[in-house]
């Protein structure tokens, strides 16, 4: 079967798309080859609506439910584009959709305690225009079942990655980083999986605010600057770092708002652009060893392990460069995704073409090791085709 996978990520930066023929193998395995993948860049208007909605802005009521359809087109034409590019039979699409809101843990609010989630993407939209079933809405089934609805991608990495004599730390640096750990030879109760911080967020923020650009592209800017090792020393005191997995990060954690007190602490030692955008890019990979440190080695035992790093961060130059100097106490081999036949930037968007065929087959595709939930259940909900006229 061919699905595409549609993600556009807590950065807000554009949409992936990737076409994938799956097929079954057996009950713990299936096939994973990527046909294509395509990148979509949103709009400077877009990017700066998506973001002002994850913040928490007041907006009307009108502009979210805009947004929600406005992001169903954008999909819908990305995927369109894709085809184009890269004609097949499509027969099914996953679409994760934009996470405006995600509350892993429960809150009171009118006079009930509860967590919730909200992925904005009208699929029906993409459903009408493809002429395909849609699933979408992967988060809520498996908060539902007490789980933290994150991180979802470590079925799939179980699935197409595991090794039987290496040991396996499949790292993905979006805007939040999270990681899924297999042991050599694993079975799916023995993978461990969680969210360990920032991952491009705080830099993409810092470089928003400082240079009105999107990203550090190559980690350039980064690279010119001093890493101010007492505020990453005192960033890392805060309680996220500490806190015992499962869990699972987002805006609320590190969004604009911790961007602006970072930078505070920052200017406190250096007025240099360059040493804000540096420091940031080093909390990022301190968080990544040092949940490596406090969680995953133990985890994994002593045998041979390969760090396995896909998104966008697997193209900062300087952030790999610090997390490969960071893992030096540790005899881990550091690669990218790409090595492996998963495109870095493709991987979360095969992910969830491979979520979407496990809802299909009715398939559960939560880990509840890695999100906390108390079972194994189905992801997302479906958006049939319109039936064809007689």
């Amino acid at each position: 079967m061919i699905v595409a996978g549609i993600m556009s990520g807590t950065s807000a930066d554009g949409v992936d798309v990737a076409l994938v023929e799956i097929r079954a193998r057996s009950r713990e395995g299936v096939g994973v080859t990527l046909l294509a993948h395509r990148a979509f860049p949103f709009s400077r208007s877009m990017r700066n609506a998506i973001l002002a909605a994850m913040q928490g802005e007041s907006m009307p009521a009108a502009e979210f439910a805009r947004l929600g359809w406005r992001l169903g087109i954008a999909y819908a034409e990305a995927v369109e584009a894709t085809l184009q590019s890269h004609p097949c039979e499509l027969k099914l699409i996953g679409c994760h959709g934009q996470t405006l809101y995600h509350q892993s843990t429960p809150e009171r609010f009118l006079d009930r305690k509860f967590a919730c989630t909200w992925q904005a993407g009208e699929a029906a939209l993409l459903a009408a225009r493809l002429r395909v079933p849609v699933v979408s809405n992967f988060r809520p089934a498996d908060v539902l079942a007490g789980g933290q609805g994150a991180p979802l991608v470590p079925l799939a990495d179980f699935l197409c990655l595991r090794h039987t004599r290496r040991a396996r730390v499949l790292q993905n640096i979006g805007g939040i980083a999270n990681l899924t750990a297999i042991p050599a030879g694993a079975t799916i109760q023995q993978v461990l999986a969680f969210d360990s911080g920032p991952g491009n967020m705080v830099i993409d923020a810092l470089m928003q605010r400082l240079y009105d650009r999107r990203m550090d592209a190559g980690g350039r800017v980064a690279a010119r600057g001093t890493v101010l090792e007492s505020v990453v020393r005192e960033s890392m005191r805060a309680g996220f770092f500490r806190r015992q997995p499962p869990k699972s990060a987002g805006r609320e954690e590190f969004g604009r708002e911790y961007a602006e007190a970072l930078l505070r602490r920052c200017r406190k030692l250096s007025q240099r652009p360059e040493d804000a955008v540096a420091t940031a890019t080093a909390l990022t990979a301190t968080s990544i060893v040092a949940a490596y440190q406090r969680w995953v080695a133990p985890h994994l035992g002593s045998a041979a392990v390969d760090v396995v790093v896909s998104g966008g961060g697997a193209r900062n130059a300087t952030l790999m460069q610090q997390m490969q100097e960071q893992l030096k106490p540790l005899p881990w081999q550091l690669t990218t995704s790409d090595a492996m036949g998963f495109p870095a930037e493709a991987k979360e968007a095969m992910a969830f073409a491979l979520l979407a065929w496990q809802s299909w087959r009715r398939r559960p595709g939560n880990l509840p090791a890695a999100t906390g939930a108390s079972e194994a259940v189905i992801l997302g909900q479906i958006t049939h085709a319109p039936v064809p006229h007689a």
